[in-house]
């Protein structure tokens, strides 16, 4: 995993050091030698990790922190604070100011690589909320790195009551909902069961079972792919850390835990799982954005187009017919230019009320252009699809529309062509304009009735309404 550090401390040997040990590692590292020098890279080279000494001369670690944290530019830094000082008040002063994470010297080179990449990770994330955010314009969806990180769900898997009920009533007074379990099968189950589940903390001695097997199992099923992994170990453990990290744990702490190592680890990994889930709901929407019509909020022809040919290549397979009836509104030029296009928007949303509640859950509606609209119909022959066909042109006929400005209502009616499709090989775009046609010959014969195409091998509709023959 690349990423650029920014390296900050005055002491030139101390900055060497951490320098050589993240190359090592295929990090791009930027230094600077003091707090003003910190500010000026951080705003030009826009790290994605900057380990910020606290005792520097003049503006002191504390400082730059919340001058960082101040600037709109930088405040979605995540900032490491490394630090020779080991009073409490210190660390908690540095997570106020808004540091993410604290190293204490001498740097583990473990403990460094652990936290450099989770924090990554972390800047990752945010990156690609903040770019999906600029896209879609989302007023609603104000996205602040910097939020208030509480109510999270956490799992604690531990063997000893005790030692796990330190950590939980610690958590609940950070305002979390914790959950503690003794052993694997029990943490498997609730991890495939509690969906929302924001974090879990993992002992690597679970009474006689490995905590890092469970860390491995939990990384292999869907439901907890992407669940942050805290593992707690001992110091005599370190040497296994390293599988842990292998094996996806997203972070440690080390026995004795330290409150506010704990706070500050917890507080990481849940923003991370939290900006996950609000990345993947800006996704979602982006895609229903591109494949649903924004006045409607049926399918549009984009997708209709790639939903069509998919069910016509399962016909290889399932050997069934697939319908589709392609329609539009009568004389619906007249709507808008008599009534407005907002009376006109009126009726295509009640239009698609009405049809859409008219055909299964699995039959599907999609825009196909301005006041055109198909309705694909897995799994049914011609016969059958003309029904539903005549069903739906009652159902939008028969009942006037209620729009701005006519107190009586109006009354629309449609026009539509049906074609079947029996054969695998051929075409969405070539069933479309089977129906097409025999669109054209409904409104041609005096609109407000549906047709049936005949099969691909002829030119001319078949049917017409009810079945009579066409001559």
């Amino acid at each position: 995993m690349s990423a650029r550090i920014l390296v900050v401390d005055d002491i030139l040997p101390n900055v060497k050091v951490l320098e050589a040990k993240l190359s090592a590692e295929y990090f791009d590292v930027i230094t600077a030698f003091d707090g003003a020098g910190a500010l000026e890279r951080a705003h030009a080279d826009s790290p994605d990790v900057i380990l910020l000494d606290v005792m520097m001369p003049g503006m002191d670690g504390f400082e730059v922190c919340k001058r960082l944290r101040d600037d709109p530019k930088t405040r979605h830094i995540p900032i490491v604070m490394v630090t020779a000082l080991t009073d409490v008040a210190d660390r908690v002063r540095g997570l106020e100011t808004g540091a993410d994470d604290f190293l204490s010297k001498p740097i583990n080179d473990l403990a460094l690589f652990a936290r450099v990449r989770s924090l990554v990770r972390l800047k990752t994330l945010t990156d690609e909320l903040r770019a999906r955010q600029a896209t879609a314009d989302s007023a609603s969806e104000d996205f602040d790195a910097d939020e208030e990180i509480g109510g999270a769900k956490v799992l604690i898997v531990d063997g000893q009551q005790r030692r796990a009920q330190r950590i939980a009533d610690q958590l609940r007074e950070d305002g979390h909902e914790t959950e503690i379990v003794a052993d694997s099968a029990a943490a498997l189950k609730r991890g495939q069961e509690q969906s929302g589940l924001d974090l879990a903390i993992v002992h690597i001695d679970l009474a006689g079972q490995d905590g890092l097997r469970l860390c491995g199992q939990l990384r292999s099923q869907e439901a907890t792919r992407q669940l942050p992994l805290l593992l707690v170990l001992d110091e005599s453990e370190l040497p296994r850390l390293a599988k842990g990290l292998e094996l996806g744990v997203s972070d440690y702490l080390i026995e004795p835990i330290d409150r506010n190592e704990l706070r500050a680890r917890v507080r990481t990994q849940i923003r991370r799982r939290r900006y996950y889930h609000r990345l993947r709901n800006l996704l979602d929407r982006s895609v229903s954005m591109a494949y649903t019509d924004p006045l409607t909020g049926v399918y549009n022809r984009r997708y209709l187009k790639a939903h069509l040919e998919r069910k016509l290549m399962e016909m290889s397979d399932s050997n069934k017919p697939v319908s589709i009836l392609l329609f539009d509104l009568d004389r619906f030029k007249s709507v808008n230019d008599d009534l407005g296009h907002d009376a006109g928007d009126v009726v295509l949303k009640e239009v698609c009320r009405r049809v859409g509640g008219g055909v299964r859950g699995f039959d599907l509606l999609a825009r196909y252009g301005g006041e055109e609209f198909v309705v694909i119909m897995p799994d049914t022959d011609a016969e059958a699809a003309l029904m539903v066909a005549e069903r739906l042109r009652h159902t939008v006929g028969d009942k006037r529309f209620s729009v701005p400005g006519q107190p009586e209502g109006i009354t629309v009616t449609l026009s539509g062509g049906v074609a079947t499709a029996t054969d695998p090989m051929e075409t969405g775009d070539e069933l479309l304009k089977r129906a097409d046609e025999a669109l054209y010959r409904a409104k041609r014969g005096g609109r407000d009735q549906v047709l049936v195409a005949g099969p691909a091998a002829e030119a001319e509709p078949r049917y017409a309404a009810g079945g009579a023959a066409l001559s």
